[in-house]
């Protein structure tokens, strides 16, 4: 189904959080952007969040470089482009590091406990590089700035599909973590005055871990244990923490705008996604399918050579010989892409359990200044194409 003409304004009306996910090269990144364009023309004090490492959203706003500190955009930027701004455009990136500091200190039983565990090799490796902690400190992020008083909405730019699956299951795979059988362990192995010791666990356990040791040395043990036992002390706070993300995720404050384009396959990876927000009970709010080709002129009844003479001649211009029959054949290209893309959009709106969808035309250009995605966020809020 094509989408009413307010859907992605209602979103853009009625929600605190909008979170963008999408494969890939679909533009999700400047849809996270034009969506903020559009909630800032209206009035809002928007907050865009972004994990996106190509740093796209700071180019086409303009800023110099996207940092960890938020950075609101000179109005005077939109007003020399002639796009009148009511509110306010502010844009950040995500410290995954600064944000897991914070969990610690907020969450550590003493002062003592958090300098212990912020010095420690393993978490400063883990904070910064272990797989899923990026996606997770996200949803810490969102969640913080969620109830700012500064910002009206939040627009939250994910990685890609395959890595923005994560942010779904990120919260119960720490909990897991935290509360594992190797966990409890090592903990255990943690003797009170500090120091490893394998007399405490199972033995086949401390048979593994011996095998370890020789290979990684036993100051990689010691140091996991301590890591390990010093996270423990977190756990309350973090299942706390990881139980508020979830539910966060479920308000109906909250909706996630899947991005795609017309290809088969991005179109498949956006249905699974879709399927999993659906399975987690979280809000779907609009499907927007981005470089969607719109039938070119009499694509019903087709074009003739004699057509494209006459629009030569009527025009003026001097072509070669064979101009009329690459233009025709050009015609017949161009309108069978835009019946493919029909097509294809068909059944993405059908399979999607009747989730908005909002076209947007193929541009001519990419979208790197605020001026067009002034114009996308016009597109956008008007209900497509």
């Amino acid at each position: 189904m094509n989408a009413s003409p307010d859907a992605l304004s209602t979103l853009v009306d009625t929600r605190r959080v909008l979170v963008t996910v999408g494969a890939g090269g679909v533009g999700k990144t400047t849809t996270a952007a034009a969506l903020s364009v559009a909630a800032a023309r209206r009035g809002k004090r928007v907050l865009c969040l972004t994990i996106d490492p190509a740093k796209r959203l700071a180019e086409s706003l303009g800023i110099a470089e996207m940092t960890t500190e938020a950075v609101t955009v000179d109005n005077a930027r939109f007003e020399a482009a002639g796009v009148a701004m009511k509110g306010s455009l502010t844009a950040m990136m995500l410290d995954t590091k600064h944000t897991f500091d914070e969990l610690v200190v907020r969450y550590s039983s003493s002062k003592d406990k958090a300098d212990k565990l912020l010095s420690n090799k393993l978490y400063q490796y883990v904070s910064t590089s272990l797989a899923g902690t990026q996606e997770y400190m996200a949803m810490e992020k969102l969640v913080a700035v969620k109830d700012d008083p500064r910002y009206d909405l939040v627009v939250l730019d994910t990685p890609p599909t395959a890595n923005a699956l994560d942010f779904l299951d990120a919260p119960e795979r720490l909990i897991e973590a935290l509360d594992s059988a190797t966990m409890r362990w090592f903990v255990e192995a943690f003797q009170s005055s500090g120091k490893f010791s394998l007399n405490l666990i199972a033995k086949s356990a401390a048979a593994v871990l011996k095998g370890i040791g020789k290979i990684t040395g036993g100051g990689f043990l010691e140091a996991m244990a301590e890591f390990i036992a010093e996270l423990n002390d977190l756990f309350g706070g973090f299942k706390e923490r990881a139980s508020r993300v979830q539910q966060t995720l479920r308000g109906s404050d909250v909706a996630f705008v899947l991005v795609t384009s017309p290809a088969p396959p991005a179109i498949k990876e956006v249905l699974y996604f879709a399927e999993r927000l659906e399975d987690a009970r979280m809000p779907r709010g609009a499907l927007v399918v981005n470089r969607f080709h719109v039938p070119p002129p009499f694509a019903e009844r087709g074009v003739t050579e004699a057509d494209a003479a006459a629009g030569i001649a009527e025009r003026g211009l001097s072509l070669e010989e064979d101009a009329p029959a690459r233009l025709v054949q050009a015609h017949g290209d161009a309108a069978r892409l835009a019946s493919l893309d029909a097509a294809n959009v068909r059944a993405l709106a059908t399979t999607a359990g009747g989730m908005p969808t909002v076209r947007v035309a193929e541009l001519e250009t990419d979208v790197h200044d605020v001026a067009l995605l002034a114009r996308l966020s016009d597109v956008l809020m008007s209900g497509g194409v």
